[in-house]
């Protein structure tokens, strides 16, 4: 009863006229940045901080909320439409959502993307609402050893699920890994891989490479291997998802929930890792016709699981956040520095100390994803026209899109040169069918299982023991090797039942 009587005081507090507005221009604002390539989150966050300085804390706290989780919703419209993820989220997206948009049914892929994306991000407030304290606790428990384990289960199910062979996907992945390695050594400082390149120091952008393999590499892919033969037209037969589309859909979205909401509460990734286990899950459990659409005419499975995942993921990451002070991605660490902006340390005394704030907040995330699937449904049939845009110019202006963004960033000439390197690496993988996701996950996750192994190993005073030691690495080790043994196993059965 505590809990509720401290939600309804949220409530009281979120649903002001003032607080609403805030709560609406946040999400609308959100959507927006996430249609955007190279535009984060985290990037609008803090340049608006200095902006909304003087805003009373509810009111900006809620704003930023507003931005974090609306961005979700919208980094999911171009990576269907134009396979542009805006953010490194949406790629796993981009995958089967962009197929869709291909043959007719990008209406179908908006709107269980969207309708998705509320479902998980509800059930994740209501897991923020009863069990943050508990969760967090738990999250806690986990150690160096356990991170790095997690992280390998990753990589086995991203090279081992994506790309034609589990070679292919293992050589992409590697690929990653080396690049995210270039930069100084995060313990010793030493330079690594930068060929005497000052700018290369800071390392090479995540969101650079992200555009630069996905959004890039589809144009100039298009222009060398689709020529300029008869002008074929995306179709858009229809706006809405059938009955078929619901029964497929309504399970990825709870097991997508299932994945992504634990995710969030440890600081393993982001909402990368649970959208690609998501994939991984669907398309395993996929059968006959429904599996024979992954990778071609586009499973909408593929949208609806990894969708709900982010979403689920990014609403509980509030978890530790809140109770511990501790930011698990790069916008809820920026959206600590605010709280701190207001002399606010978030933390285990948060909740008395602060309680009509937090209690307002979580009560905001409830009406923002009502504010979100309002703002997005109605748009599905103006968002699919954008498929109506010759090629000629819809691939300029991506291109427009991802130079601005990449340049925005860092301001940075350089960068607009490794924008378009890696836009060529990316048309020789796909010519050779060589899947680029896992080179983002590898860059994205390599430095991060480089720092948990080594605080690992230094745990075990040099001893590999330490990952034996521990009952959660050990039922890590057993997912990682059901995952690469029960495949292969189930694939010899098949074979000897044919032959």
């Amino acid at each position: 009863m505590d809990i509720l009587n401290a939600l309804l005081q949220g409530f009281a507090t979120a649903i002001t006229p003032a607080n609403l507005v805030w709560c609406l221009v946040g999400c609308a604002l959100g959507t927006a940045i996430g249609v955007l390539p190279g535009i984060g989150p985290a990037v609008a966050v803090a340049m608006l901080l200095p902006i909304t300085a003087k805003v009373e804390v509810t009111a900006s706290m809620i704003f930023f909320a507003g931005i974090y989780y609306g961005a979700m919703y919208g980094g999911s419209t171009t990576s269907i439409l134009l396979n542009t993820p805006g953010e490194t989220a949406s790629m796993v997206t981009a995958m089967e959502g962009n197929k869709m948009a291909k043959s007719g049914r990008a209406g179908a892929a908006l709107a269980t993307a969207a309708i998705g994306s509320f479902v998980a991000g509800t059930i994740a407030t209501v897991i923020v609402t009863l069990f943050a304290p508990y969760v967090a606790e738990f999250a806690v428990r986990l150690g160096p050893p356990e991170y790095f384990l997690l992280m390998v289960l990753a990589f086995t199910t991203v090279s081992a699920v994506l790309g034609k062979s589990p070679l292919r996907g293992m050589v992409s992945l590697f690929i990653g890994l080396a690049v995210g390695l270039v930069g100084l050594d995060q313990i010793s400082g030493q330079s690594r891989y930068t060929l005497g390149v000052p700018e290369l120091l800071d390392g090479i952008e995540i969101v650079l490479v992200a555009v630069g393999l996905f959004a890039v590499a589809e144009v100039m892919y298009a222009a060398l291997y689709e020529g300029r033969g008869t002008e074929t037209q995306n179709k858009l037969s229809k706006v809405y998802m059938t009955r078929r589309d619901w029964k497929r859909s309504i399970p990825a979205w709870l097991r997508g929930t299932a994945i992504g909401a634990p995710f969030g509460c440890i600081p393993a990734g982001g909402t990368e890792i649970p959208t690609f286990l998501s994939y991984a899950m669907e398309k395993r459990l996929a059968k006959g016709e429904d599996l024979a659409e992954f990778g071609r005419a586009g499973a909408i499975e593929g949208v609806a699981g990894p969708e709900a995942s982010n979403n689920a993921t990014v609403t509980t990451a509030l978890i530790p956040l809140l109770t511990l002070g501790i930011p698990t991605s790069n916008t809820t660490a920026i959206l600590l520095g605010a709280f701190q902006n207001y002399g606010i340390q978030p933390g285990p005394q948060l909740f008395t100390t602060s309680a009509n704030l937090v209690w307002a907040l979580i009560a905001s995330l409830y009406i923002g994803n009502v504010m979100l699937l309002i703002l997005n449904l109605p748009l599905v049939n103006l968002w699919v026209k954008l498929l109506k845009i010759p090629k000629p110019q819809l691939y300029a202006g991506i291109l427009i899109f991802s130079t601005v963004g990449a340049y925005g960033m860092r301001q940075s000439a350089f960068d607009l040169v490794l924008l378009y390197a890696i836009g060529v690496a990316g048309v020789v993988m796909r010519r050779f069918d060589f899947p680029t996701a896992p080179v983002v996950v590898g860059m994205i996750l390599g430095p991060l299982a480089e720092a948990q192994l080594r605080n690992a190993v230094s745990i075990g005073e040099g001893s590999a023991m330490v990952f034996l030691q521990r009952p959660m690495s050990v039922t890590m080790i057993g997912v990682i090797l059901v995952v690469l043994v029960v495949p292969r196993l189930m694939a010899y059965r098949a074979r000897r039942r044919l032959a």
